[in-house]
């Protein structure tokens, strides 16, 4: 008996570092939204009707006793880094990877940040939890003058407090995200220049630009205990060069919501599409794609191009470093889709794709 608790202690704790807030009572009586029942939230939490139900704490432990690992390396370096012009003035658009969910979007004088994070850890420590193998594509210093930013969702590798603080401070952007989302930005910093905004709402953007809110199939949490208190969404970028579908964060499911943005949002020139942390597939299916859905994903939507996200920086899952963009290119081969219409960058790799 006492071999086995130390096994679930022993779990508990390679889980996350955010059980440690769960634990402490810190997120125990968040809301972070207060508004009228919807048909995705029930006055509390918000939920997805195509969607399904988040895992719980059990299966969570459950994974962290049976899984197996793939052993990563503590750095892997990229050969690239980005020094992005101040402005890209014309209707092309100039995309940065910067690492796993990280981009920047350049595109007729509008500078836009999806999911920035340059925190050395995603975790709500800094002494633990899953921490970089390799340095942003661009150094923050080398950032130009930020319009806008967009956070998908609150986990923690893609709702980076301290670099919101650090692009406040520098840069004082505004920053788009799904309802509650708000709350906990300007819970830590209130010069977090935070606007919460619901499925299906469109925001004007400069440079004639707009981003429109679509559900995706995903969950929320920062803790054990705020589990879907806050909003995740995709985003559809609608800029003078065409429509970008950017997914932070999504199980494919049934593709429901990939056919939807299609119909309601489409033609897309580009997805943006998650590639990454998707081993065990029993565990993360529902909250994750794996590059083969990926490719279904892309097929769904419709865009003309693709660009994937969401691997090689931290070690999240159970998949190797080099799985998914391995994984993608075989999926991509099978479908008979060519290399450069699904694109895998390096942090600090830059596409460029001319105007209409």
């Amino acid at each position: 008996m006492a071999a086995s608790r130390r096994r679930i202690i022993a779990a508990l704790g390679a889980v996350s570092a955010a059980g440690l807030l769960a634990l402490t009572g810190r997120n125990a009586m968040a809301r972070y939204y207060e508004g009228p029942v919807s048909d995705h939230f029930d006055g509390t939490r918000f939920f997805d009707p195509k969607g399904a139900q988040p895992r719980s704490v059990i299966d969570l432990i459950r994974w962290r006793l049976t899984g197996t690992r793939a052993s990563w390396p503590e750095r892997s370096p990229s050969p690239y880094a980005d020094r992005p012009p101040a402005q890209v003035n014309d209707k092309s658009w100039r995309i940065s990877f910067v690492g796993h969910a990280s981009l920047l979007l350049q595109t007729a004088g509008l500078n836009l940040l999806l999911d920035p994070v340059w925190s050395e850890r995603v975790s709500p420590v800094s002494f633990a939890g899953p921490q970089r193998v390799n340095d942003p594509g661009i150094a923050f210093e080398a950032l130009p003058l930020i319009n806008a930013v967009l956070v998908s969702h609150c986990h923690y590798d893609h709702l980076d407090l301290p670099t919101l603080s650090r692009l406040a401070a520098a840069h004082r952007p505004r920053v788009i995200t799904p309802l509650g989302n708000d709350a906990i930005m300007r819970g830590h910093d209130p010069a977090i220049a935070a606007e919460a905004y619901d499925w299906g709402d469109r925001v004007p953007l400069p440079g004639g630009a707009s981003v429109s809110l679509v559900p995706v199939q995903h969950w929320s949490a920062r803790g054990l205990t705020d589990r879907n208190k806050a909003l995740w969404a995709g985003f559809v970028i609608d800029t003078p060069a065409g429509r970008i579908f950017h997914v932070g964060d999504s199980g494919y499911g049934e593709g429901h919501h990939f056919r939807r943005a299609k119909e309601q949002q489409g033609p897309f020139r580009l997805a943006i599409l998650p590639i990454g942390a998707y081993e065990p597939r029993w565990f993360m299916r529902d909250q994750h794609m794996n590059p083969s859905e990926a490719v279904q994903a892309f097929r769904d939507c419709g865009a003309e191009l693709a660009l994937a996200h969401h691997h090689g920086t931290f070690p999240l899952t159970d998949e190797a470093i080099d799985a998914p963009p391995l994984a993608l290119a075989q999926a991509i081969a099978s479908a008979g889709i060519a290399a450069e219409q699904f694109r895998v960058l390096q942090p600090g790799q830059v596409w460029q794709i001319d105007s209409i």
